[in-house]
């Protein structure tokens, strides 16, 4: 396959699946054109079949605000033409799919090219920002124009029917997670680094949006802490990171938060952490859940959106009723507390991550891509 991929570059499950996506169909020999506004993080190293492509977006005086979509529109033409590429990928709905579908609008009027359409949904383009009204209509218009539309879990596919109409078209494909690089490590160093012997580590990665529920992370924390020494870990960047840090100082322990920002190796810091917290308003999946439990770090969160479709609640995690932040913390010390239940815990963990194992997901999409293509 000839394909183009387009993502965000930041710190979020979209963007990470994407690009793990990537290159893992071109370690498989098919051409890829990763495109954004800036190279993603998660690309590890040098593919020959994998190729960046950077939106580069004008400083036009008569534009209070620079035109992302339309820049982002004429790369994607650009990319096709030169590159004869069959397919585009847009993850995350806006603008991504609205720039695919108009890009195909052209091509086929200039009767250069018609590649088909694939959009992977991944929560809050579905969730909230696709229901603003100053988005909602095109939205819905360039998600029906979609030759195939996935989500990550049901309960987001569900979401996607109700909301915007899909009839059913949405499949599911869950996220996937490297178990070779996610896995149990005993990172003696990292928590010497993290926190003083004897004290538990508690885990948090996001992108820091209103969704994650920052004011509950450090309200459960505040409740663990009442019960055993520990610190929490905050990895990754966003608007409602100085929340956490205000919050913490005014509950008297801003001593015991760890702001590391953006994490090249998230891994070392999951293999270190005992538990990881997740207290998301309406998690699609949970991919930094499941990196969690690949490295045997069981999760604690709300039983909400996608997330008991990914952590096994009892089993691999412990997930209680949205809104009982004092709940989570107390559920989380008496984890901590029970020796023999934790221990059980991180075996379950990391055995619930294999069944999101990447190659078995990468074959879905790689039949999904290639079937469409067939069939255009």
């Amino acid at each position: 396959m000839r394909l183009a991929m387009i993502c965000y570059p930041t710190y979020g499950g979209s963007g990470v699946v994407a690009t793990q996506l990537s290159m893992a169909l071109a370690d498989r020999g098919h051409q890829v054109h990763l495109i954004s506004y800036e190279m993603p993080f998660r690309v590890d190293r040098y593919r020959p079949n994998l190729f960046f492509h950077a939106v580069d977006v004008g400083d036009y005086p008569l534009f209070r605000y620079p035109p992302y979509t339309l820049n982002l529109t004429n790369k994607l033409i650009e990319v096709v033409e030169n590159h004869d590429v069959e397919l585009i990928h847009s993850h995350y709905a806006i603008p991504h799919a609205h720039a695919a579908w108009m890009a195909r609008e052209v091509l086929r009027t200039n009767g250069k090219a018609d590649p088909v359409l694939a959009c992977t949904l991944h929560g809050t383009d579905i969730t909230l920002v696709g229901r603003e009204r100053g988005f909602y209509e095109l939205t819905k218009f360039v998600i029906a124009k979609q030759d195939i539309i996935t989500a990550p879990s049901g309960w987001l596919a569900k979401e996607t029917d109700t909301h915007f109409a899909t009839n059913g078209r949405v499949q599911v494909i869950p996220n996937f997670v490297d178990l070779e690089r996610f896995q149990p490590k005993d990172a003696l160093d990292v928590r010497r680094s993290l926190a003083p012997p004897g004290y538990r580590i508690i885990a948090h990665a996001s992108n820091f949006r209103p969704v994650k529920r920052i004011e509950e992370m450090v309200g459960a924390f505040v409740a663990l802490r009442r019960r055993m020494p520990a610190v929490l870990v905050l990895c990754g960047d966003g608007p409602e990171l100085p929340k956490a840090e205000h919050l913490a100082k005014e509950a008297g322990v801003r001593d015991d938060l760890r702001v590391l920002g953006q994490q090249d190796r998230l891994e070392a810091i999951l293999q270190a952490a005992d538990l990881f917290l997740l207290p998301s308003r309406a998690e699609s999946f949970g991919l930094a859940a499941l990196e969690a439990m690949a490295c045997g770090c069981p999760v604690l969160g709300y039983r909400a959106g996608g997330l008991p479709e990914v952590v096994a609640d009892g089993v691999s995690g412990i997930l209680c009723d949205e809104g009982k932040d004092v709940c989570l913390g107390a559920l989380a010390a008496d984890l901590l507390a029970d020796e023999p239940r934790y221990r059980a815990m991180r075996v379950a963990a990391r055995a619930q991550a294999e069944r999101f194992a990447e190659s078995k997901v990468v074959d879905h999409y790689e039949r999904m891509l290639q079937g469409a293509l067939e069939a255009s």
